[in-house]
């Protein structure tokens, strides 16, 4: 999937409120664009602003009270030397911050150069922030997974399996039990920095779950607001086989914890045979509570081995 595109006119709307910033120059440039190739360099949207850098071009230049210092206070060369070189930086946007005013040549510049410039009262480091979440969510790579995306004790949780083993009634017992649903049957996810997944429901198919024989369930009607969830990180991805496949594929007891690669991060994983008879709300309860203990550094299975070979020792 591409990102998203942001243009000028969209930063400015999308934070209007919240910077409470006024358009001063470049009103001409409102479809001025992020340059793909920033994009695609960038390893994250937070690397598409930051303060004014002559070494980093293509970014959002945030201009605080230290670099309009750095701009005017030279002789009158220099001053138009600093002004000139942020036109070969290619910027999408100039911010003026913490009330600053625009020196009169920077206007100019922007005039010529069609480089919109907003200026807000607001500090740089709060504009900083704000655009960096921002830019990180429209910018992040991003897939989409068939399954059901839930809350489990508040931990994100992947469903998955081929057609047919009751993921959906599975997720609705689940709820039934005080879990949370984020999506059913297609789960958007992006990759908001180098190690975090987020899950997110597409709106076509918010707050519902089709379970078959029964169809389309709206959870928030039925359940209440507590019962959904915008959003979660992906934090385990719990996948049902037939009891076959697990015999034919998997070992019973790995000796590494399972993972599986989401837009290069590894997830941790558990798989799980259905088998007529068994509570699956309950194995999967206890998948979650059990990847608690190992994110929180406690592994069974290892403790496990290190009393088989205490004991092996002393038998020796």
């Amino acid at each position: 999937m591409k990102p998203t595109v942001v243009s000028a006119d969209v930063l400015f709307e999308d934070h209007r409120g919240q910077l409470k910033w006024e358009w001063v120059a470049g009103l001409g440039a409102s479809e001025r664009r992020f340059d793909e190739v920033a994009v695609r360099k960038a390893r994250s949207g937070a690397d598409l602003v930051g303060y004014l850098n002559y070494i980093h071009p293509y970014r959002v230049q945030i201009l605080g009270e230290r670099e309009v210092a750095y701009l005017t206070n030279a002789t009158q060369d220099d001053c138009k030397r600093r002004i000139a070189r942020i036109v070969t930086l290619e910027p999408p946007v100039l911010v003026l911050t913490d009330g600053q005013a625009a020196p009169d040549a920077l206007l100019s510049m922007c005039e010529r150069a069609q480089i919109p410039m907003f200026a807000t009262q607001e500090p740089s480091a709060f504009v900083i922030d704000v655009l960096r979440a921002y830019l990180s969510k429209h910018f992040a790579e991003r897939t989409s997974m068939h399954g059901v995306f839930m809350d489990i004790l508040g931990l994100g949780v992947l469903i998955t399996g081929e057609s047919g083993l009751g993921k959906s009634e599975l997720g609705l017992e689940l709820i039934t039990r005080g879990n949370g649903l984020v999506a059913d049957d297609a789960v958007d996810l992006y990759r908001v920095n180098q190690t975090t997944i987020e899950g997110r429901c597409p709106e076509l198919l918010q707050n519902l779950l089709e379970v078959r024989g029964i169809g389309l369930l709206d959870i928030r009607a039925i359940f209440g607001e507590t019962a959904v969830r915008r959003k979660m990180r992906l934090r385990l991805i719990v996948h049902l086989v037939r009891r076959e496949t697990m015999e034919r594929e998997y070992e019973r007891l790995p000796y590494e914890p399972l993972t599986q690669d989401v837009l290069g991060v590894p997830v941790r994983k558990a798989v799980i045979p259905v088998v007529a008879g068994r509570n699956m709300a309950v194995l999967v309860e206890a998948a979650v509570r059990n990847t608690i203990l190992q994110l929180r550094g406690v592994d069974t299975y290892q403790e496990f081995v290190e009393r088989h070979r205490r004991a092996m020792e002393k038998g020796g």
